[in-house]
């Protein structure tokens, strides 16, 4: 293993970003009013200290009996949030090191997908998968089993092979998966209630050139018919809907040359016709913003994502929902919410349909079951979506679906704790690193910690 020099990065986030940017430098700052990147949710403090080392990073914790750590705030609910006080470890942002023999690469927590997979590339190596936006940070994506596509891909979270923590007493504790197993499994999926991240440690692979194609129009008799063969058509597959006349808006399909060299997207998939220009999921936005279709080969951090770096992805001022229901069952759940198409509608930008493979981490949505995922994309208007989050939880509650944990839900806790076998370990887990619940808030302890 060799460590890499300190590297100059682009570092250009989206416009709903910059205008909130922490300072990169140790101390307090307060002022204007900190929300999250839609800018529907308002954080309880602006209280910020900003660590540029580990070291700051335990004073910090030591001498505080309540915190959080600020990132990179794609999430939509209260799960990050704080009432004491923010900690932000945006300046730790620096490739630690690359182990080609193990294929690994090691980073400091506050880095983003954004900014690893230039570099990675340019290494010669790739993640095995992306979400649809690169402007979140490595381990907040990690803690949420934030995820991309493709039915033979895991979370986000599988490619964490070794974690470093620091825990409420302000130790330093490393943790991998090929010597902590169980405890390990345990740890990454963390949702910010075991401590703060420092380091994270990701497998990687030879890295592999994609092409993208979009196509619309595809008619939902085909999902029942056809969805396994549909998912499973490309390395990556979205299905984009509104819900409206009986289709699936435009289906994306992210092509590994690799594994499919002779696919040169034919005319027709499943009764869907091949765009013949750029696509945005929701059809009124530029297209400028997504990564290139057509066809066109690229490098895969810039075919796994929908939206590019240096763009404002999908909205911008938008919020978020998603379900993950069994794989076996995402047919009758699509149909389910197929069903509530004219109350969905009026307050629906777009949703996406997916396809994620099982994992064995605790607290992933996908543990030990491959999964389907419905998310929606909302009209930023929270009276009216929080009415409409009832109602669909209440269509897919026979296929005991599981919330994404950093998006809008109304599920009770309750719920939540009958769906995740291995909840009473992981509340073990917990007291073990954070016995006076320095790390906790009130997200956590209404669906996590309560009785």
């Amino acid at each position: 293993m060799h460590p890499v020099n300190k590297r100059t990065f682009l570092k250009i986030c989206s416009a709903a970003m910059t205008s909130r940017v922490l300072s990169p430098l140790s101390g307090w700052s307060s002022g204007s009013k900190l929300t999250n990147w839609a800018g529907n949710f308002e954080y309880s403090t602006e209280k910020q200290y900003s660590a540029n080392s580990l070291t700051d990073i335990q004073g910090f914790v030591r001498t505080r009996s309540n915190l959080k750590v600020l990132g990179t705030r794609h999430c939509f609910n209260k799960i990050a949030d704080s009432t004491s006080e923010f900690l932000s470890l945006k300046a730790m942002d620096h490739v630690v090191a690359l182990d080609p023999d193990a294929r690994t690469v090691t980073v400091e927590s506050g880095m983003t997908y954004g900014q690893l997979c230039p570099y990675l590339d340019n290494q010669g190596w790739a993640l095995h998968n992306l979400a649809s936006l690169p402007h979140i940070s490595i381990a907040g994506a990690s803690s949420t089993a934030t995820h991309g596509s493709g039915e033979k891909n895991g979370n986000l979270s599988t490619a964490v092979s070794a974690l470093e923590i620091v825990n409420a007493a302000g130790e330093v504790v490393k943790l991998s998966r090929s010597r902590d197993g169980e405890m390990f499994r345990g740890a990454v999926v963390g949702l910010g209630a075991l401590g703060v991240i420092t380091k994270v440690t990701l497998d990687t692979q030879p890295r592999f050139i994609m092409k993208q194609y979009v196509y619309e129009n595809l008619p939902f008799s085909e999902l029942r018919e056809n969805f396994d063969a549909i998912e499973s058509a490309a390395y990556s597959v979205s299905l984009f809907t509104d819900w409206q006349k009986g289709r699936i808006n435009e289906v994306w399909l992210k092509i590994r040359m690799q594994d499919k060299p002779q696919f040169d997207g034919p005319a027709e998939f499943f009764g869907a016709k091949r765009a013949t220009k750029n696509l945005h999921p929701i059809a009124a936005l530029s297209t400028e913003n997504c990564t290139e279709q057509m066809g066109v080969p690229g490098p895969w951090y810039e075919r796994l994502p929908h939206f590019r770096m240096g763009f404002t992805p999908s909205a911008g001022k938008e919020l978020q929902s998603e379900y993950f229901v069994p794989r076996e069952n995402a047919v009758d759940a699509i149909f389910a919410i197929e069903r509530l198409r004219d109350r969905v509608g009026p307050h629906l930008l777009i949703s996406e349909i997916r396809t994620i493979a099982a994992d064995d981490l605790w607290m992933s949505p996908c543990y030990k079951q491959p999964s389907a995922t419905i998310h929606f994309t909302w009209k930023q208007d929270w009276p009216a979506v929080k009415r409409l989050l009832p109602v669909i939880e209440r269509e897919l509650r026979p296929f005991h679906v599981r919330p994404h944990w950093g998006k809008l839900f109304t599920i009770s806790p309750a719920d939540i704790h009958s769906r995740y076998q291995r909840l009473p370990e992981f509340l073990e887990t917990c007291k073990k690193y954070d016995p006076q619940g320095k790390f906790r808030n009130e997200f956590l302890n209404r669906n996590i910690f309560a009785n």
